[in-house]
């Protein structure tokens, strides 16, 4: 470890010593001793050494099916630990004179750029008031941890923060490890693996909980800072109204293949919601309360505020009981359908006006310092979640809207909707939506799916205005797709603007995203219901797992590219939704890197991404942390805004189509037209045993079949336990090579140096190479794989070999990662934890396979902490 910070590597250790005291303390010395010997045998076997390889190898074989399970827990929860140690290490208090982190100092710095670079205060001020950047939280089902263990996890944190004072005494160390001692032993008597899959409902609590516990303290904290550096730098501050970051959520809305996604389950999200944030606004009120109980006060806060000596605090006890009858209503109101009553608050403007009187009052006093400590962040947390925490997003399959469209043209007696062409579609459409009355009699009696798509809708208008996001078409392909989903609305009784966004996602879909938008933009009427941006998203998982992420990613570039200019043509403005996973495979990777390398003109102050998964914990789990990535989206979506990338030059966009269809013709060759692929990757990787871990709401696959039919996230997440990472790097080799081999070696190497969107490529894509094992990967096919199948695997492995060699000749390094060596060690720390896992794993799947009768429950388990072992030792998972 000798390129990791001492103290990292001090945490690391002392975490590692706790967590082996309470495996002793269990299990006694001789389990522990095992797992000692496994773990030294694997470090060995790392360094080449054939002793530590058959130290290792006996020592896992000479395990009894008792100790099967403690030992799989316990490499699973010291890369836990390992996790909690990194995450600390990077919020960590900074010594004197040392450099505080990139994270603390990128938007000052760039402000400061941006000044030198001749932007005027006036206009910079007023660019990073207008920003607008919206995080849509979703549950996809890569959060491996329990929520209880994330709590104990993130208490171990903050004792690692205590602990990180050099004036503590002895027995107050003491005392920190005795607590830290106390959550280890918790952490290691808890299941780290759920009993049963969470309800929506329990997923979007989780999200709830990810607001109260750290984005609720870091954002005003943000903006605090925001508005510290806009002032050094242009004497000017963000205005109080401003929202630069706001968050929606997918939790309870995102039924796209989720039949557990109800309009039931999206008004139970919605009320609770709405009872978590009065809840949350209560607590602010309270403390307000206790706080201002001072008298000199403007008339206008005096004529509302009555007769009072405080007036202050008589004005909040009035937006105290309002919100208490929020809350109260919401919470009733989930039980059974009850009317919201006077008292109930309906919009965040009048959360906010009293508020705000009270702001303005305080500095028209002479008491601006008052008002401008927690009553200015309550302010400020109100603009970012107003009065319904998060905006709830619907999604759901263009198919199902065809389908109920079908289903209502027939009832009516005007034909087959599914059997017309566009123009027919069209045609109808615009007519009802201009036509004045409903579509459908009172009495008419849909099938039970055109039931659920109409009650949705009816959801959606019945909902105030402030507590809905966006209405996201999947798999839309036509201008048909939206309108469609405009009408069933209308007949629904909405009757305010909503923006229905069409997701393009295959690789045809989004090459045909601009003329479809065109198309769209250029209908009559269209553009008055728009009244806003024309949002469109960009689909990264499904266009990855269609293409290969070579050819995925230039795609996502020139549909961007092409939707700007249209938009611009038609005068409207583009709002792009960037549906990114955790992974690269699915378009994942450091979002400031990955804002940076959009297409100039795509990030105009605006910018909407997707936070899946356990990317969400990761990043935004402590309130630290949350602070970093938000300061890394303010300052790259403000930089790509008024420092765009350069154009690509037209040699550049050669050879990026030259890869891009290489690209494709190798990754299909192997994933579609590779008669034993299917079969291999079935039994290669724990893909059919994934489907049993309880992880999120939403099934593995859409519908039986193929890989077509398989969810990206499954699909990635097998080929992350095996350590092979196909999704992420198939096509890349062949794409490189062939380039290569026409000697545009020297257009590649430009690229690399000045094009931020091939850079960043390059650069996630040797990541994700670092973190593959092709031996690691045979292990598993020589034990589970049929004979007949295990060439496959050969060749799978010869082409990841391929690739990292083309990277290295790219890049000009001996090894991946050579101009990184803290990720290198840092890796190379996590095998000897990951190894023993994947080695365990592989048993327990042939075990599991072999078995006539069901798997020993301890055994499944130990199955299922492998799993999610290697997950955490690899950080992103689907």
């Amino acid at each position: 470890m000798a390129n990791i910070d001492a103290r990292l590597r001090e945490n690391v250790h002392l975490l590692g010593e706790l967590l082996g005291r309470a495996i002793r303390q269990q299990h006694g010395e001789g389990l522990l001793g095992k797992i000692e010997r496994i773990r030294k045998g694997a470090k060995a076997a790392r360094r080449g050494s054939a002793e530590g390889a058959q130290q290792l190898s006996e020592t896992l074989d000479s395990l009894s099916e008792d100790e099967l399970l403690p030992v799989a827990r316990a490499f699973n929860q010291f890369l836990n630990l390992a996790n909690i140690a990194e995450q600390y290490h990077r919020i960590r208090r900074r010594h004197p004179g040392e450099a505080q982190p990139f994270e603390s100092r990128v938007l000052p710095n760039l402000l400061e750029r941006l000044k030198a670079e001749g932007h005027a205060a006036e206009s910079l001020a007023r660019q990073v008031g207008r920003m607008d950047i919206e995080l849509v939280l979703t549950a996809h089902p890569t959060e491996i941890s329990r929520r209880t263990l994330i709590q104990k996890y993130d208490a171990i944190a903050a004792e690692l923060a205590a602990k990180d004072h050099t004036d503590l005494s002895e027995p107050e160390r003491r005392k920190i490890e005795r607590r830290l001692m106390r959550l280890i032993a918790e952490v290691w008597h808890t299941e780290e693996i759920r009993r049963q899959r969470p309800t929506p409902v329990d997923e979007a609590k989780w999200g709830f909980s990810v607001i109260e516990n750290s984005l609720w303290q870091a954002l005003p904290n943000v903006l605090r800072q925001i508005d510290e550096a806009l002032y050094e730098t242009t004497g000017l501050h963000l205005p109080l109204e401003a929202a630069p970051i706001r968050f929606a959520s997918w939790m309870g809305g995102d039924r796209d293949g989720n039949p557990n996604v109800t309009a039931r389950i999206s008004r139970e999200v919605l009320l609770s919601a709405r009872r978590e944030a009065a809840t949350l606004y209560l607590r602010e009120v309270e403390e307000l309360i206790s706080t201002l109980s001072m008298q000199a006060a403007t008339p206008e806060l005096l004529q509302h505020a009555g007769d009072d000596a405080e007036p202050y605090r008589a004005l909040l006890k009035q937006l105290r009981q309002r919100l208490q009858a929020t809350r109260d209503w919401a919470a009733a109101a989930l039980v059974q359908d009850l009317p919201a009553g006077t008292d109930v608050l309906q919009h965040t403007q009048q959360l906010r006006a009293p508020l705000e009187l009270c702001y303005r009052s305080l500095h028209a006093c002479g008491m601006g310092m008052i008002a401008d400590g927690a009553l200015l962040d309550t302010l400020r947390r109100i603009s970012a979640f107003g009065l319904f925490l998060v905006r709830l997003d619907i999604r759901q399959d263009a198919a199902r809207h065809r389908a109920a469209m079908a289903e209502i043209t027939d009832y009516l007696g005007l034909g087959d909707y599914s059997a017309w062409d566009e123009a027919q579609r069209l045609d109808f459409l615009q007519t009802e939506l201009e036509n004045r009355r409903p579509l459908l009699p009172d009495d008419y009696q849909p099938s039970a799916d055109t039931a659920e798509v109409l009650a949705t809708c009816a959801v959606i208008a019945d909902a105030p205005a402030g507590a809905m996001g966006s209405y996201v078409i999947s798999m839309a392909r036509s201008a048909s797709d939206v309108l469609a989903v405009q009408l069933l609305l209308k007949e629904a009784g909405l009757r305010r603007p909503m923006r229905v966004v069409p997701l393009f996602e295959t690789l045809d879909d989004l090459n045909n995203a601009a003329p479809t938008i065109d198309q769209l933009l250029g209908l009559p009427g269209y553009r008055s219901r728009l009244q806003g941006p024309q949002e469109v998203m960009i689909g990264y998982s499904d266009s990855a797992k269609d293409a290969g992420t070579t050819a995925s990613a230039w795609a996502q570039y020139r549909a961007q590219e092409s939707l700007v200019e249209v938009c611009r043509a038609h005068e409207v403005e583009l709002l792009l939704f960037h549906g990114r996973g955790g992974t690269v495979g699915r378009g994942g990777g450091p979002a400031h890197a990955a804002i940076l390398s959009q297409p100039p003109g795509s990030v105009t102050g605006r910018f909407r991404t997707t936070e899946q998964g356990e990317m969400i914990r990761f990043k935004f789990g402590l309130p630290d942390l949350a602070e970093q990535n938000l300061n890394l989206y303010l300052a790259a979506v403000l930089e790509a805004t008024l420092m765009p990338p350069p154009m690509p030059r037209p040699e550049w966009r050669h050879v990026m189509d030259e890869l891009a269809a290489d690209g494709v013709q190798a990754y299909r060759g192997v994933v579609r037209e590779q008669p034993q692929f299917v079969e291999y990757f079935r039994q290669a990787t724990p893909e059919t045993e994934l489907g049993r871990l309880p992880l999120g709401s939403r099934p593995a696959r859409r519908r039986q079949g193929g890989i077509e039919t398989l969810r990206a996230i499954p699909w990635i997440f097998a080929w992350t336990q095996t350590r092979l990472m196909l999704p992420a790097w198939l096509g890349w080799g062949e794409a490189l090579k062939k380039v290569l081999a026409r000697g545009e070696g020297e257009v590649l190497a430009q690229m690399k140096a000045e094009w931020p969107f091939f850079a960043t490529r390059i650069d996630m894509l040797e990541m994700v190479l670092a973190k593959g094992d092709a031996d690691i990967a045979r292990r598993y096919d020589e034990r589970l794989v049929d004979p007949g199948l295990q060439p496959l695997g050969d060749e799978l492995r010869a082409l990841l070999g391929q690739v990292m060699a083309s990277v290295l000749e790219l890049t000009g390094q001996q090894e991946l990662l050579d101009h990184n060596p803290e990720s290198q060690e840092a890796f190379n720390l996590r095998n000897t934890y990951l190894d023993p896992l994947h080695l365990l794993q592989i048993e327990l799947l042939a075990r599991s396979r072999q078995a006539s009768e069901p798997t020993e429950p301890r055994l499944e388990q130990a199955l299922l902490v492998s799993v999610a072992g290697i997950a955490a030792g690899l950080r992103n998972t689907g």
